[in-house]
């Protein structure tokens, strides 16, 4: 079985997550009377609301453009021969000018799509390139998209709820709606802590499968020059973009916390790792 170290430890963080949404449904319940259908109801579309508007935010913010298989003939090539390994739906590939080397994937199976920046053909060989369309193409197959959308509504939702009961249990008028404000804060940051370190598990296993199809070196060369370009760029991604992509920027340790991603030499030390057990 594949990644079970990460699956198991996947599955520890996903059960507290889901252990939050079972007491936000209790409040919910209990202290707003809201029906439980209403409450599963209410959380696939806010989900949904986000999955469909995060999407387009992703590809608007980076003034992403299709890309014409006439003039990118090689990425979509690859595209076509790794999707087809992997038994899924070839994505719609599109191309951007980011100011650093990157790549994002969003939406799921069957309608995904890959954003590759101009930065990261230019800097890449053919076959790290590929790694990199791997990695992708890895998310989209294992869903993470929508994984990371329903862990980040649930913190949203925490807080939410938080804020509407310090606000309104309290009598201090502006006072507890600024207690309700701090709560909010607090407990969907305490939820993201988890959400997040989902998001660091999920990266370790795009790794290893896309070392899996195109090699362990490649994908470390790839990470490396990513990286190393990555620091030296002056562009900021929004937020939200930088989340979804291969390289999400160096952190302090404090900041390793809410990090989306594993620090680069963990991730590029794995997928040696990977390349090593085929021998």
């Amino acid at each position: 079985m594949r990644h079970v170290g990460l699956k198991a430890r996947m599955a520890v963080v996903g059960s507290i997550l889901f252990a939050f949404y079972a007491m936000l449904a209790i409040v919910a319940f209990e202290v707003f009377g809201v029906g439980i259908p209403v409450i599963l109801l209410g959380t696939v579309a806010f989900a949904g609301f986000q999955y469909v508007v995060g999407k387009k935010m992703a590809l608007w913010s980076t003034g992403a453009e299709d890309m014409p298989e006439e003039r990118y003939p090689e990425v979509h090539r690859s595209v076509e021969r790794i999707s087809e390994e992997m038994d899924l739906e070839k994505p719609r590939l599109m191309v951007a000018d980011m100011g650093v080397p990157n790549a994002f994937a969003v939406g799921r199976r069957g309608a995904g799509v890959v954003v590759v920046s101009s930065e990261l053909m230019h800097l890449l060989s053919h076959e790290e390139l590929e790694a990199v369309l791997a990695h992708e193409l890895a998310h989209i197959d294992n869903r993470d998209v929508i994984t990371m959308v329903m862990g980040q509504s649930i913190a949203s939702m925490l807080g939410l709820a938080a804020y509407f009961v310090v606000a309104f249990a309290g009598e201090d008028g502006i006072g507890s709606i600024v207690l309700g404000y701090i709560a909010s804060i607090l407990v969907q940051s305490v939820a993201m802590v988890f959400v997040l370190a989902i998001s660091r598990y999920r990266e370790y296993v795009a790794d290893s499968d896309a070392a899996e199809h195109v090699g362990g070196d490649a994908m470390a060369r790839a990470l490396q020059k990513i990286s190393s370009a990555g620091q030296r760029g002056n562009a900021e991604l929004d937020d939200n973009v930088s989340a979804l992509c291969i390289f999400g920027g160096e952190r302090s340790a404090l900041e390793r916390v809410f990090a989306t991603h594993p620090p680069i030499e963990k991730r590029i030390e794995a997928v040696r790792n990977v390349e090593r057990s085929y021998y």
